[in-house]
């Protein structure tokens, strides 16, 4: 067993669910296998606690480093932040620059609030956006973090998250009286939430714009006209999908402006900084209730961002993990039908993915990170691309990649068992108790 594993092992006696992050925890990769901690970071590379480099083909610290791990310019800054000091009683100046840089980039937004973490900011923006409308029932379409207003969607309703990101979330420790207070709606079906506007006080629509799919024609804009003619605040959560393919919101693509959008992830390259931008009447909505909190005022997290979007302003880091991105999902699918396998490729080109379409995908995904590790790679059935994923590296990882669909044709066939070639459990799908 590696020391990761060893130490995971203590980490699961001492912290309630292991880690902090569910995406995180070893069992959603390799169970009782996965190195689980890192020692170093840089750009495309990580460091077990066994100083074995592995090169990060799979969610790249969940998708917060566009930039790649460790980018000088942006460490450079933050290194000065803390030569000169991190926090004091007096507030840091980047927080303005930051929000004027924001407003900048949002032409029809006013006024922005910072935090550091993405459900912290849907939080907070789903409070500003209730006291704005007066009206307490919300709307929502995708995944919205893990406060009491987004789990109270499946009080009552075990499965009304199923299809927004994450499977099983138990609304335990959610008080009951939040039931039927926040309803979900699929996205691309405009009858659906139209419906649930008609039959309920709807105060707040909040959604993702894109993950898995493409917005239908008119989609977006019918969704706004809906907001607008029933007085609804509008919120559209880019924490995930800002700055993947342009400077900003991926809405600019559709010609279509919320009341609010939050970012996330990104907007730092891995330094914690979420924003909420908006428009000043709904935005102002923030000084009749109460949202503070004394580490939204540290320095890292503005400094980090501020020099990040200057970066991303100049490079449009944009256009090459897209590119990337559809590169990947175009061999992706040439492999599986070289290999006789039916896949599923989903999600932007950015955020790429795929899934088996058979009754063993769990099994296949689990044996791809098994495999692939003994390689040097941190794998599974996504890969979030970065700068520093380079076109050979890419190669390199698609040709392992290849050999381990070889193998899965033999399984799929009959001619070898999956559950022989497995060396740990199978990996967790969704939201799994630990023990």
């Amino acid at each position: 067993m590696n020391t990761g594993q060893n130490l995971y092992k203590k980490a699961k006696k001492l912290i309630p669910g292991g880690t902090m992050l569910l995406s995180k925890r070893p069992e959603m990769f390799l169970p009782e296998k996965w190195p689980s901690y890192y020692s170093k970071a840089k750009g495309c590379n990580v460091w077990d606690l066994d100083n074995i480099k592995y090169t990060d083909v799979s969610i790249m610290g969940i998708g917060t480093n566009i930039l790649g791990y460790g980018n000088k310019e942006i460490d450079e800054v933050v290194s000065n932040v803390v030569k000169t000091g991190n926090m004091s009683t007096f507030n840091c100046p980047e927080e303005v620059y930051l929000a004027e840089k924001l407003i900048e980039m949002n032409p029809w937004a006013d006024m922005v609030r910072f935090a550091r973490s993405g459900g912290e900011a849907n939080a907070i923006a789903i409070r500003i956006a209730r006291a704005a409308s007066g009206k307490d029932k919300v709307a929502i379409c995708g995944y919205h973090g893990w406060h009491d207003w987004y789990l109270s969607t499946n009080l009552g309703n075990d499965e009304g998250l199923d299809q927004h990101l994450l499977p099983g979330l138990d609304p335990a420790g959610v008080p009951n009286h939040l039931k039927g207070s926040t309803l979900p709606f699929l996205y691309n079906n405009y009858e659906e939430l139209e419906n649930l506007v008609k039959n309920h006080d709807i105060g707040v629509i909040k959604m993702e714009v894109q993950r898995n799919h493409a917005p239908k024609e008119g989609y977006l804009q019918k969704v706004r006209k809906l907001a607008t003619d029933h007085n609804i605040v509008l919120i559209f959560d880019e924490c995930t999908s800002g700055f993947r393919e342009t400077y900003g919101p991926i809405f600019k693509k559709y010609g279509v402006e919320p009341d609010m959008t939050v970012f996330g992830k990104t907007i730092a390259n891995g330094y914690a900084l979420t924003a909420v931008v908006g428009k000043r009447e709904v935005m102002e909505a923030a000084q009749n209730t109460f949202i503070s909190s004394t580490f939204w005022t540290e320095r890292i997290g503005p400094a980090a961002a501020l020099k990040t979007l200057e970066i991303m302003e100049k490079e449009q880091p944009w256009d090459y993990i897209t590119e990337m991105g559809n590169y990947i999902k175009e061999q992706w699918n040439s492999i599986a039908s070289n290999n006789d396998l039916e896949i599923n490729t989903f999600g932007i080109p950015a955020l790429a993915g795929f899934s088996f379409t058979s009754k063993d995908a769990l099994k296949y995904k689990t044996f791809i990170t098994q495999e692939l590790l003994k390689k040097g790679y941190l794998a599974s059935t996504v890969l979030y691309s970065c700068t520093a994923h380079t076109k050979p590296i890419i190669n390199a990882y698609l040709d392992e990649l290849n050999t381990v669909f070889q193998i899965v044709e033999k399984c799929e066939k009959g001619a070898l068992k999956i559950d022989n070639l497995l060396e740990s459990p199978i990996c967790h799908g969704g939201f799994k108790r630990l023990n």
